[in-house]
């Protein structure tokens, strides 16, 4: 086997062992699971929650394909850790990539900015404290949330790899401009 396959083979066990820890930490995911009636019912649904397990060896990554940039590709960081990528920034406004691993805000810190922040999780989930509410709130793939200037919050959990991927807008002035 090549090194390339090696890896290839390493990362798939790597998520399928996170899937499997995912499953039975997350009873909604166990029952979903459970209903899976087929291999590509298990392949889409662990791609739901961020977990690439259905290609195989010498099938091309297509995050890794062509020239374009893909916000899905590239390495996840260490556990306990998070790799920010400034895609774009402008006078007023800054867009980032914000890849998460088993991460959490340092107990006792919450984030108190003077930017609007739009955040959408594009791979993985979490969960995000306000200090103005009870509960966290858990968000999924595809969900996105607006938090205005000033709104003390924190990370409580992210994913474990592949992680949690964000897609992050900040920007200045009024939420509509």
């Amino acid at each position: 086997m090549a090194e390339a396959q090696l890896q290839q083979f390493l990362q798939k066990v790597a998520a399928l062992n996170a899937f499997v820890a995912l499953s039975n930490a997350n009873p909604a995911v166990r029952d979903a699971l459970r209903n899976c009636s087929n291999h590509h019912d298990v392949v889409s649904l662990a791609r739901s929650r961020g977990f690439e397990i259905g290609r195989r060896w010498g099938e091309e990554d297509p995050a890794t394909e062509g020239s374009g940039a893909n916000l899905l590709a590239g390495p996840c960081p260490a556990a306990g850790e998070e790799t920010t990528t400034v895609l774009l920034e402008q006078p007023g406004l800054r867009i980032e990539r914000i890849h998460s691993c088993s991460a959490a805000t340092p107990e006792g810190h919450w984030y108190d900015q003077d930017e609007h922040e739009w955040v959408a999780l594009l791979q993985g989930s979490a969960r995000l404290q306000f200090e103005d509410e009870e509960l966290p709130r858990t968000l999924s793939r595809g969900d996105a949330l607006l938090i205005e200037p000033h709104r003390r919050h924190r990370v409580v959990a992210t994913d474990p790899a592949p992680g949690t991927v964000w897609l992050a807008l900040f920007w200045q002035g009024a939420a509509g401009s």
